[in-house]
This record gives C-alpha cells, sequence and structure tokens, in this order.
C-alpha cells in the first residue's frame, strides 16, 4: 500500500527509484555514530525553540490581562495612560499586533487605542523609544530565526537528558 501511495504521488516510478526514495527518507531519520544528524535535529529544535518562545509570550499576555482586570478602575478613571500600567497596555497592543490567533487581543488593542490614542498604539507597535513594551515580548514575538548558539544549547541539554553522547563538532 505504501509502494502504491508513493508511486501515486510521484507518478509513474520504477521500484528501483522508489526504493532509493524511502531510503534517503530512512537515512534522514538515522543517527550517525550516535549522534543526531545536525540538519534535522537543528530544524527541529528550531521548531521548539520557536514554540517556547510562543508560550512564554503567551504566559506574558495572560499576566498582563490579569492585571488589566485589577486595574480597570484606574484604567477608566484615567485619560492617559497611567505610568505604572504604561508597560501592560504598551506590551498589549504590541502582543495584538503580532498574534492574529487572538481575536480577543485585538480587541484589547482597539479598545486601549481607543482610551489612550493612535499614537501610543503606533509607538508600542512601532517599539519607539520610551514606549513601554516589555524588551522580554519584543524578543517573544521576534520573526527572527534562534541564534545556532540557542539551538545548540537546546541540542546539548535534550541530548544530556536522554543520556545520548552528542559533541557538536
Amino acid at each position: 500500500m505504501g509502494h502504491r501511495l508513493i508511486c501515486g504521488l510521484f507518478g509513474r516510478s520504477s521500484s528501483k527509484s522508489m526504493s532509493k526514495l524511502a531510503t534517503m527518507a530512512k537515512l534522514a531519520l538515522l543517527t550517525e555514530e550516535g549522534h543526531p544528524r545536525l540538519g534535522l535535529a537543528l530544524t527541529k529544535v528550531e521548531l521548539a525553540i520557536i514554540e517556547q518562545k510562543t508560550l512564554d509570550a503567551y504566559a506574558m499576555i495572560e499576566v498582563y490581562c490579569h492585571l488589566l482586570i485589577e486595574r480597570i478602575e484606574v484604567i477608566r478613571d484615567n485619560k492617559e495612560c497611567p505610568s505604572e500600567l504604561k508597560e501592560m497596555a504598551a506590551s498589549l497592543i504590541f502582543a495584538a499586533s503580532r498574534c492574529g490567533r487572538l481575536p480577543e487581543l485585538e480587541k484589547i488593542r482597539q479598545m486601549l487605542t481607543s482610551k489612550y490614542g493612535k499614537d501610543f498604539a503606533y509607538n508600542a507597535i512601532e517599539i519607539r523609544n520610551n514606549c513601554g513594551v516589555h524588551p522580554k515580548m519584543v524578543n517573544k514575538l521576534s520573526p527572527l530565526p534562534a541564534s545556532m548558539e540557542a539551538k545548540q544549547n537546546l541540542l546539548k541539554k535534550i541530548a544530556k537528558d536522554n543520556n545520548i553522547a552528542y559533541d557538536i563538532y
């Protein structure tokens, strides 16, 4: 069945070419002298780093939402954003501009923009000087790929946690 499926995907191919294709796929999954293949491992590690950064950003958003709820009267009673709430408001606005999967956050952004003005929101979204967005939030929602050092450190940790001999060369 699997061979037929592969042939169907790649047109009429010989058994020899399908066998070679299957071999290449297996090689991509194997280890080399006890070391994970670096390319595949680094790709998986990069995905894990992106996922962890996203989870960290969501945790920060959750904390800011709790703060917003706790301080709703202060927000209601002040036309300008109080300095003690600037980080929360700016960080939520910034996060909303980068987290399309959270429609409630977009509504919060709209409401905070209406309350504190378009300039306040623009400064947060564009990360202008003294905008108030927490640098950690900027880092967690950054589209930049993880550094090679971060990937290698995570690979080392995974190898250590799983008792795998792994030297990065």
